[in-house]
């Protein structure tokens, strides 16, 4: 690997990894004495969560050796932990599942797990265990493998998540774009106007949360009596085309409607073509369009309209 930055990733990965990996070692060693390898409690947690597991599907759940995992399975059926029983679809398959004996010996191991965790967050501030648990969920929401969807709740925003919308969408388009320091002065009026003009029943704010994290946003803002505007429409790019968007914009025409607006209108950059579809679809039609010099960039303004 020759690239800097890249080589730097990896290090501050492995890094992190060295000391998960140890903190989590120290944390099994305080389960009650217990006789069980952290390995083998993960097994005994997964068929407690979810009886009539295959090996199979349980050695891909948790990424274990298929020889590893029989061994450690056969060990488990001598000491009356677990069960094995025919598959009613595939004769080939056995359906694994705790014994009564197995369930006595693992909610013990489940509690004190949760006795050292709880001790672990007793010591952080409530704010720092949020930021902890965030942190924790986003980095498996960025390395999940499985499609990136979930239940998505739009409400407005707590304390301090306007100003992080602007700081997560000024970085994400310097990244991708190249738009300069004024795209971020942009986006600080915006909500800087939004939040102390306080207008609620002409003027709204919306952040899609999925599981805890901020994943979009969009708000609605008063251009005249008549007229209203969509700002800060986003969606966290590794939940796009989840219909989070759609969403979203959705709300908009909706609260912009019973606000007694006749017409919402969008302003964007051709280059931004999935959100051109997006206003598409939602019945948005184009105003007008010219180039400009904004942000540090050449680009083409787009206007879009949607009589109410």
């Amino acid at each position: 690997m020759t690239d800097s930055e890249a080589l730097k990733r990896a290090h501050a990965v492995r890094h992190f990894n060295r000391f998960y990996t140890q903190y989590i070692g120290a944390l099994h060693e305080g389960l009650a004495s217990s006789e069980f390898s952290l390995t083998e409690v993960r097994v005994l947690h997964e068929l407690h969560r979810k009886d009539g597991q295959t090996a199979s599907a349980l050695g891909r759940s948790l990424g274990l050796d298929s020889g590893y995992l029989s061994r450690l399975l056969t060990s488990f059926e001598r000491r009356d932990l677990i069960t094995r029983r025919p598959s009613e679809t595939d004769a080939r398959q056995s359906l694994l599942g705790l014994t009564e004996h197995g369930r006595t010996v693992y909610v013990p191991l489940d509690n004190a797990a949760l006795c050292e965790v709880s001790a672990l967050l007793e010591g952080l501030s409530a704010l720092s265990q949020e930021q902890m648990i965030v942190a924790m969920k986003l980095i498996e929401r960025m390395l999940n493998p499985a499609p990136r969807v979930g239940a998505v709740t739009l409400r407005q925003p707590r304390a301090g998540e306007c100003s992080w919308l602007v700081h997560r969408q000024a970085q994400w388009f310097a990244a991708k774009y190249g738009w300069g320091a004024s795209f971020e002065g942009l986006l600080a009026r915006i909500v800087a106007d939004y939040t102390q003009r306080d207008d609620s029943p002409r003027e709204t704010c919306w952040v899609a949360d999925q599981g805890g994290m901020v994943v979009g946003s969009a708000c609605v803002v008063a251009v005249s009596a008549t007229v209203a505007g969509v700002k800060l429409l986003w969606v966290e790019p590794d939940v796009q085309r989840s219909g989070i968007g759609t969403q979203l914009l959705g709300e908009c025409v909706g609260f912009a409607r019973r606000a007694g607006y006749t017409k919402l209108t969008l302003t964007t950059a051709s280059v931004l073509d999935g959100l051109l579809r997006l206003f598409e679809r939602a019945g948005f039609r184009q105003a007008g369009k010219a180039p400009a010099h904004r942000f540090g960039q050449e680009m083409t303004i787009e206007r879009w309209e949607l009589d109410l």
